[in-house]
C-alpha cells in the first residue's frame, strides 16, 4: 500500500550465494528490496556480482525470465544494474507469509548460462491495524468479581514481522485494565479491576487501540461498550484453556475434531452451558468447523485443504443460561496432516523455436520448472523424459531443470520431436503430470548430392543430329530447401575439349551434343559431371561419363594400289599354259568403318569367257578355274565388286583386263617390259645401264630420307594422337598404325608380285598405317584412304 506524502525507508541487502551445480546454471544470487519502492530503483549490480562484462550483456542476449505475468525486475543492459520494473506489494504477493521471495532466472547466451536470482521482499510498515467493527459490546454482570477476563475483538494488520500488531492499549479506566497475550498472534482481554455497580454506572465506554511494531508505529482503534448486568455471578470454566489436536486433510464432512468441556458453579439455569464458536475474526473457521451447542463436540462441515491452511486456531465460547448469561473462552489449535492430493505442475519456457540438426550435445532448448503444492515428502518431485529421444534433463536448482540435447540429431531421419516430460512426486500413492514439448529440427547442408552410379556409359550413334539428348543424369540430395537443390555442371579437361562437343542443362541434367560425332575420328571420350547443391557451403559429387560412338556404315570400300586409279582399266597377263588355280592378281581394299561395316567380300560382277576365272571372296585373289583352251578368248575384261557387310551395304568396283599370252616371256608388268634381244652388249647399253642404276639409287635414297622425316614428325605428334599399334589380322597381315601417315607392305607367298604403298602427309590422316606381310583376305583396320600417288615395284 502506498501512502502519498509519507517517506518510505527501505534498505537493499545483497547476499551472494554461489552454489556449485552442474549444467548451464552458474550460481544463485540473493538480493533484498523493500516493497513499494519507486520504479527504477536499483536492486543490485548483477553484472558485477556474476562477474560478467556489462559491455557484453546486450550482444550475449542477457535477459530476465520470470514465470509470472508481471515482470517485477529487469536489467539495464548498458550498466548491468538490476532494477525494479513493476510496483511491488508484499501483501499482494505473499499475503501473511513471514518471508516473501520472488524467484527469477537470468539467461545469457554464447555460451548459454542460467543464473537463478532470489529477491527477498522486505516488508515496510504501510498498513495500519484495523478492527472488523468500529464498536463492540460486552455484557458483564455486576456480580462479576475483579480479575475476570473478557475477550475483545482482535485487530488485523496486513504487514508481517515487526510491522504486524505488536500490542494493544486501553484508555485509562478505573474498572478495567488490558491483558495482552503474545504468541503466534497478539490478542487482548479486558481484566476487571474493580467490582461493577450497575446502579452507579450501567454503561462503560472504552477505547481499544491496536499498535503495530513499525517505525514509526501505526495504530487503529475500536470502541468497547460495556453493558453492566445484574444477577448470575459465576462464569463457566473450561477444563483446558488450550486444546490441541490434528486432523487429516480432506477429512470427511461430519468428522469429529475434538470435544471441549466447561463447568459452571451456579445452580439451575445459570449452570446450564451452551457452546458456540466465537464469530469475531474467524470467518474462515466458521466455514469449515461447527460445534454442537449441547455437547461441545467440534466437527468438520467444510473442505480442509492443507495447501490453503496448514493449521487452524478455533476460539470456543461457553455461556450459561443465566440472566444475564456468563461466558468463558478457550482456544483449540488444530494441525492439518498433509495428504498427497496435488499433482506436480510443470512449466516449460522454450528458449529456441527451432533446433539445428548440427547442434552440439548439451545445447539448452528449454527451461523446465516443477511445483507441487503439497508439503514434505509429498512435495518432492522428480522429472523424466518418457519417450526415447536424443534429449535429457539436467538439474539446475531444486525443482528447476534444463532440457538439453543428449545426442546427435539428424533431420533426414527425424525432422521433429514431441518430447513428453513427466513429473512425479514421492507421495503415497504418487501423483504425476505430463507436458508435451514440440521441437522442430531445422536442416543444415550435411548431405552431398549422390548419383545412383559411379560410372555411366552412354552410347551415341555416329552422325547423330546436333543437340541430341545423349543422357539425363540425376543426383539426389537428402537435404531440403536450398540445401537439396541440385545443379549440374561439366568438369573441364584441358586435354579433351568436351565443352565444344557436349553441354549439360544445369537444372535437368540433360547431356546435349553440340556436334555430330564421326566414329572414324573419335570413337570414345570421357568427361565428368559434377552435381552441386545450393547450401552454404555447397557440397558436390562427381560421376564419370563414358561416351561410346557407335559406328555407322558411312564409308565405302577403297581399292588399294596398284588398282586404285579411278576410271582406269588395269591389265594383267597370264600364260596360255597356266594351270588351274594360276594366280592372276590380288585385289586389296580397305573400309574406314569398323566391325561388320568393314568386313569386305570380293566378287566378279561381270564374268566373261568360259567362266575361266574365280576370285577369293575374302582374299581378293583372282585365279584361273581351269586350263586354257583354244576356244578361250585372248583378252578377258573383269569387273571386281568389293562389298562391305554394313546395312545398307556399300561397294566399290575395279576393272582388270586379263590378257592371255603364249609364253611367260611375253608377260609384261605395269612398270617395265623386258625385251628379249640377241644383240651383243654395246656402249649404248652400258650408258643406259649406268643411268638406270643411278636413277634407282637416287630414288631409293630419297625414299629412305622421306620415310625418316615422316617417322620423326610422327614421333613428335604422339601427344595429340593415339600410340602406334601393330595389329594382326585374320588373313595373316600386320598393320602398323600411326597418326599422320600410313605404310603398307604386303608380301604374298603365292604371288609373283610384292607391293610397297606409301601414303604421304598431304592426304588426310588415317586411324592406322598399314604394313601387311603375307597378305590375306580381310583388312579390318579403319583408315582414310588416298586416291593418288601410288608406287608399284615388280
Amino acid at each position: 500500500m502506498h501512502w502519498p506524502g509519507r517517506k518510505i525507508y527501505f534498505g537493499i541487502y545483497l547476499v551472494i550465494v554461489l552454489e556449485c551445480v552442474w549444467g548451464a546454471v552458474s550460481g544463485q544470487l540473493s538480493y533484498s528490496v523493500s516493497e513499494e519502492v519507486n520504479l527504477g530503483t536499483s536492486v543490485g549490480n548483477i553484472a558485477r556480482d556474476l562477474n560478467l562484462n556489462a559491455q557484453e550483456l546486450e550482444s550475449r542476449m542477457f535477459q530476465i525470465v520470470t514465470g509470472s505475468k508481471k515482470k517485477y525486475f529487469d536489467v539495464n543492459l548498458k550498466s548491468g544494474i538490476l532494477y525494479v520494473n513493476e510496483r511491488i506489494d508484499r501483501e499482494e504477493l505473499c499475503a501473511a507469509a513471514v518471508k516473501c521471495k520472488l524467484n527469477v532466472e537470468a539467461v545469457i547466451s554464447n555460451p548459454l548460462k542460467l543464473y537463478r536470482i532470489e529477491v527477498n521482499i522486505v516488508d515496510v510498515n504501510d498498513n495500519s491495524p484495523s478492527f472488523s467493527a468500529k464498536s463492540q459490546n460486552i455484557d458483564i454482570a455486576e456480580s462479576i468479581l475483579p480479575g475476570a477476563a473478557f475477550p475483545v475483538l482482535s485487530a488485523h494488520d496486513a504487514d508481517v514481522g515487526k510491522n504486524a500488531i505488536n500490542t494493544y492499549k486501553l484508555n485509562p479506566s478505573e474498572y478495567f485494565s488490558l491483558a495482552v497475550h503474545k504468541g503466534e498472534r497478539v490478542s487482548a482481554e479486558l481484566i476487571l479491576q474493580k467490582a461493577l455497580d450497575r446502579e452507579k454506572q450501567p454503561l462503560i465506554k472504552l477505547t481499544l487501540t491496536a499498535v503495530d511494531g513499525g517505525a514509526p508505529p501505526k495504530s487503529g482503534t475500536s470502541e468497547i461498550i460495556v453493558n453492566v448486568l445484574d444477577i448470575n455471578d459465576n462464569i463457566p470454566v473450561f477444563t483446558k484453556s488450550l486444546y490441541k489436536t490434528s486432523i487429516a486433510e480432506n477429512a470427511a464432512l461430519g468428522s469429529t475434531v475434538v470435544a471441549v468441556t466447561a463447568t459452571d458453579a451456579d445452580e439451575g439455569a445459570n449452570k446450564d452451558i451452551v457452546y458456540f464458536l466465537n464469530v469475531k475474526d474467524q470467518e474462515d473457521v466458521l466455514d469449515i468447523f461447527e460445534i454442537d451447542s449441547e455437547t461441545g463436540v467440534i466437527t468438520v462441515k467444510g473442505k480442509i485443504d492443507f495447501e490453503s491452511s496448514p493449521a487452524f486456531e478455533i476460539r470456543v465460547q461457553a455461556a450459561d443460561k443465566g440472566q444475564p448469561p456468563l461466558t468463558a473462552q478457550c482456544k483449540v489449535l488444530v494441525e492439518v496432516a498433509d495428504l498427497n492430493d496435488n499433482a506436480p505442475d510443470v512449466t516449460v519456457t522454450s528458449l529456441l523455436s527451432t533446433l539445428k540438426e548440427d547442434a552440439e550435445v548439451g545445447t539448452a532448448i528449454a527451461l523446465v520448472s516443477v511445483f507441487d503444492k503439497d508439503g514434505g515428502k509429498n512435495g518432492v518431485v522428480k522429472c523424466e523424459i518418457l519417450n526415447s529421444a536424443p534429449f535429457k534433463l539436467e538439474t539446475n536448482y531444486k525443482n528447476y531443470y534444463s532440457l538439453v540435447t543428449g545426442g546427435p540429431l539428424d533431420r533426414e531421419l527425424i525432422s521433429q520431436y514431441n518430447i513428453t516430460i513427466k513429473s512425479t512426486d514421492e507421495g503415497e500413492p504418487p501423483l504425476s503430470n505430463t507436458t508435451v514439448l514440440f521441437i522442430q529440427i531445422s536442416d543444415v547442408n550435411d548431405n552431398q548430392p549422390r548419383f545412383s552410379e559411379t560410372v555411366i556409359n552412354v552410347y551415341v550413334q555416329e552422325n547423330s543430329p546436333v543437340r541430341t539428348v545423349l543422357k539425363t543424369v540425376s543426383a539426389t540430395d537428402a537435404d531440403i530447401g536450398e540445401n537439396g537443390q541440385v545443379r549440374y555442371s561439366l568438369i573441364t579437361n584441358k586435354l579433351v575439349p568436351e565443352s565444344t562437343m557436349i553441354n549439360i542443362n544445369s537444372e535437368t541434367g540433360d547431356i546435349i551434343s553440340l556436334q555430330s560425332f564421326n566414329y572414324e575420328e573419335l570413337k570414345t571420350f570421357q568427361f565428368k559431371v559434377q552435381a552441386t547443391d545450393s547450401g552454404v557451403p555447397p557440397l558436390s559429387s562427381n560421376v564419370t561419363v563414358n561416351v561410346l560412338v557407335l559406328d555407322e556404315n558411312d564409308n565405302s570400300p577403297a581399292i588399294l594400289p596398284p588398282y586404285s586409279e579411278h576410271g582406269s582399266v588395269n591389265s594383267e597377263s597370264i600364260p596360255y599354259s597356266a594351270e588351274a588355280g594360276y594366280f592372276v592378281a590380288k585385289i586389296r581394299a580397305v573400309d574406314a568403318d569398323s566391325g561388320y561395316n568393314a568386313l569386305l567380300s570380293y566378287h566378279l560382277s561381270e564374268p566373261r569367257g568360259n567362266n575361266l576365272f574365280r576370285i577369293g571372296t575374302s582374299s581378293g585373289e583372282i585365279r584361273t578355274k581351269r586350263r586354257m583352251s583354244d576356244n578361250d578368248l585372248k583378252s578377258h575384261p573383269l569387273v571386281v565388286l568389293v562389298c562391305d557387310n554394313g546395312e545398307p551395304s556399300l561397294s566399290a568396283t575395279v576393272s582388270i583386263e586379263v590378257v592371255v599370252v603364249e609364253n611367260t616371256a611375253d608377260i609384261q608388268t605395269q612398270f617395265r617390259h623386258v625385251p628379249i634381244k640377241e644383240e651383243s652388249f654395246s656402249d649404248l647399253n652400258l650408258y643406259l645401264l649406268i643411268a638406270i642404276v643411278s636413277v634407282s639409287v637416287i630414288f631409293l635414297l630419297s625414299l629412305v630420307t622421306l620415310m625418316a622425316v615422316k617417322c620423326h614428325r610422327t614421333d613428335g605428334t604422339f601427344s595429340r594422337y593415339s600410340a602406334p599399334m601393330i595389329t594382326t589380322h585374320p588373313d595373316g597381315s600386320w598393320s602398323y598404325s600411326k597418326s599422320t601417315q600410313q605404310y603398307d607392305v604386303c608380301f604374298s607367298s603365292d604371288t609373283l608380285k610384292s607391293d610397297v604403298v606409301v601414303f604421304p602427309a598431304p592426304f588426310p590422316p588415317a586411324d592406322g598405317d598399314l604394313i601387311s606381310i603375307n597378305g590375306g583376305d580381310t583388312f579390318t583396320r579403319t583408315q582414310t584412304l588416298p586416291n593418288k600417288e601410288k608406287v608399284r615395284d615388280i
